[in-house]
Order: C-alpha cells, then structure tokens, then sequence
C-alpha cells in the first residue's frame, strides 16, 4: 500500500538497478513505461530510465524497494549515501549498471545513442497511440450505453399506461443488440464511466448485458438472444406496481414479502398486453427467482428453462454487488462471485455458473487491484486470460476518463498481486478511482 509519508531519494539515473521502486519525475509522454512509479524489473527498463531521465529528475523510495543503488564515485570521492549524491551532468560514475540498449532485442547495449533516442521515441508514440485506442473502444461502448438506457428508461415508465408501445420500443432494442452481439467477432465487457442519476434501468441493462454475452458463450442463436435481450430488459417490470418502500426496505413483514413476490405475476401480465414478448422473455420474467434447489419463489420450481435459469443466475449477481434497499452492504465483484460459487451454488445451473465465472474472470469488472509494480487500478474489462483483465491504471496526471488503461495480456511482466477493499486503498487513490457501488456494464464490438 502507499506510503506517503515515504520521502523519495534522489539518485542519478546510472545508479538505476532491478528491484528499485523509482518515481520518474516525468510527465507521462516524455517517457516510455505505463507508470511514473514502479518497482524495476529487468535490464531493459533500466537502460530505458537512463536513456529517458535526466539528473534531478530520477528518485527511488528505500522502503518499497528490494534493492540500493550501488555505491559510486563522484570526482575520485567514494559516497555511500544516496542523498549525498547530488551529481551533475557530464560528472563520470562508476556503479556497473546496463549501458542503454534496445528494449526488446539489445539490452546488451550497442546501439548507437541516436538509435535509441529514436527507440524511445517509437515507444513513446506507440504508448500514446494505445491510449488512444483504448479511449476510442470505451467510448464506443459507453455512447451504445447511452442509446440504450434511454429506451429501456423511456419504456420501463411508459410500460403500466402504454404497454404496447413500451413492449415495441424493447422489442426493437433486444433485436439490435442480439444482432449486433451475434455478428461481432470480437465483443467485451466493459464498465462504464459515472453516470449522473440512477433509476430501474441500470439493474436492467446490466442483467441483460451480462446475460446476452452468457447466452452468446452458451450457444444460443441470435434470435434466442433477442429473446433473452427482452425478458431480461424487462424481468422487474412488474415492480411498477409494488410501493417504492416496500421494494427499498431492508426487511419486510409477511404480507408485504407476498406483495413483493407478486412482481413476477406482474409483470407477465404488463407484458403479454404488450404483445412483443414471446414464450422465452415471458418464462424470464415470470421465474427469474426460482433455484435449481426449489428454494425459489414464488412456486418452488426445480426446473426453469433456459432463458430464465440465465436471468435469474445474472440477476442474483448483479443483487448481491447492488442491493436494491440503501440499507444493505453491497459486495465487492469478487466477493460476490465467491458467495454463488461458495455457498449458493446448488440454486444455479452449474454449466451456466462456470460459465459466469469464466466470462467475468477471477478479477471482474469493478474490482480494485494492486499490481506487483505496487501501482493500483480498477479492472475496467476481463481478459481472455482469467488473471489478465484490463486495468484503468491509477494516474493523477490525467482525468480519470482520459487516463490510460493496461491490457495485462499485452504486459507480461505485470501481474495482479491482490484484489482490495476500498478501505484498505489510499484515499488519494480511491478518489481518483471512483469505484461506484453500483457498477454499470455495457460491451463493445468490432460493429460498433
């Protein structure tokens, strides 16, 4: 964890060696690493600091470190201290450590100084360019968001005073989105940026996200998910006629359980007048809430259909990490995945469950990281590899929606070393960070 009250030590950047935590007292273009603070871990880095840091512009944290700078000497005076090492340019010091070479196929050291300026300067671009990119992705996804939670906004109120419009505006939403997913190649999860209000379609739109990629990874065509894309939608919409205090309370009487346990009923009722929902979106919302285990309600079935066992898995997810009453605890991604996997399992599809897991990751979307560079972050996208998400990196020289992001995939060398509680992280960081309790997926694709 950070140490602020750590003082950061100058040192020249020849003294550089692996196992320092430096501060490169840079800004984020004028250098070719992810980070202005990191802990070294190979040869290449260390030619790469010293070919891109100058005197007064290099420090490293003692305390955070694994190693010193080796001892030098300055005009024929041997120092041991590295804050009595106030060297100035063109002053030789002998220390033993790597000359600049390429970072990727000469870190030996002999290419000529111009080369390797123009190296730095490469990878710089290609930093900034990245960046970029990714911007482009999470805008994308972000823009899609927008489109869509302002027809299932618009629709989830006008459903109980015109249901056949309301019904028609989902229905076309659902189809667009099965469409779009069935025919992208590439598609991902993303979590996307703060958003000013909340309302029922943040729960919506996260249930249908996450279970139309579920779906997709489950094998089913594109009009099953279509048809999944529009119970899912709209799954609570017959909490339209349950009182706000009934559905907020943290507890509830007898008769005020049975009330809200009528939702589903409901809810079928709004939608079959609206004619746009088919048997699949119906069974969605009408057993959204009953278990493997009969354990749910309202009838105890064993036996759910697909569409909806796949509802009803992503809908317990997205409950246990944003509870609708103000007065429960909201649990952190992991946590809540445990819990499923740990002591709910026998309720879900075990197939589907699996597949859940996998889809999100060991490090879901929303969950804060620390690195082993011991730099923090917030997973913004799982990875094709389980433990290699994509990580908005903590970087106060940027705003938050500019800053850059970090495929671990891409970076070997940089691996999660702990999921945190937002009690355990620096309130510098978790400011800058903003983790929402209620976290809002979307996803991105090649079709965009």
């Amino acid at each position: 964890m950070w140490n602020k009250t750590e003082k950061p030590v100058p040192i020249h950047p020849s003294q550089v060696v692996v196992g320092l935590y430096v501060w490169l007292d840079l800004c984020w273009k004028e250098h070719p690493f992810l980070c202005n603070r990191f802990k070294v871990s190979n040869d290449q880095q260390v030619a790469a600091i010293q070919a891109s840091c100058g005197p007064g512009k290099l420090y490293f944290f003692p305390e955070k470190s694994s190693a010193v700078p080796p001892s030098v000497t300055v005009s024929g005076v041997p120092t041991d201290k590295p804050e009595d090492r106030d060297v100035q340019p063109g002053v030789l010091i002998s220390g033993g450590t790597p000359e600049p070479g390429d970072l990727a196929d000469n870190p030996s050291g002999d290419v000529p100084a111009e080369e390797w300026g123009a190296e730095i300067t490469r990878q710089k671009q290609q930093k900034e360019d990245r960046r970029r990119r990714q911007q482009e992705i999470a805008a994308r996804a972000d823009r899609a968001w927008e489109r869509a939670a302002r027809v299932t906004r618009e629709a989830l109120s006008e459903m109980t005073h015109s249901p056949k419009l309301a019904g028609a505006k989902l229905l076309g939403l659902s189809e667009d989105i099965a469409a779009r997913i069935a025919q992208g190649q590439e598609v991902v999860l993303r979590l996307i940026g703060d958003k000013g209000d909340e309302g029922p379609h943040f729960h919506a739109l996260n249930v249908m996200t996450l279970s139309v990629l579920l779906g997709r990874v489950a094998g089913l065509n594109d009009v099953q998910l279509a048809e999944l894309a529009l119970g899912t939608l709209a799954h609570d919409i017959g909490k339209a006629r349950i009182p706000t205090q009934v559905l907020k309370a943290k507890t509830r009487t007898k008769y005020e359980e049975e009330f809200f346990r009528r939702h589903g009923a409901y809810g079928v009722e709004l939608a079959e007048v609206s004619g746009a929902f088919g048997p699949s979106a119906l069974s969605i919302i009408a057993d959204h809430h009953e278990y493997l285990d009969g354990s749910g309600w309202p009838t105890g079935k064993r036996n759910p259909g697909l569409a909806a066992r796949i509802g009803g898995l992503v809908d317990r997810y997205d409950r246990l990490c944003a509870p609708e009453s103000p007065d429960r605890d909201a649990l952190m991604p992991t946590a809540a995945l445990a819990r499923m996997f740990r002591i709910e399992s026998a309720k879900f599809d075990q197939r589907l469950l699996s597949m859940l897991i996998k889809l999100l990751g060991v490090y879901p979307p929303g969950t804060i990281v620390r690195l082993n560079d011991e730099s923090h972050g917030l997973v913004v996208a799982p990875g094709k590899e389980s433990l290699r998400p994509t990580i908005l990196i903590y970087n106060p020289e940027f705003e938050k929606q500019d800053a850059p992001t970090v495929d671990l995939a891409q970076f070997r060398e940089l691996k999660i070393e702990e999921a945190l509680q937002p009690s355990r992280v620096p309130e510098d960081i978790l400011h800058w960070l903003k983790p929402r309790e209620r976290l809002s997926y979307f996803f991105s694709t090649d079709t965009n």
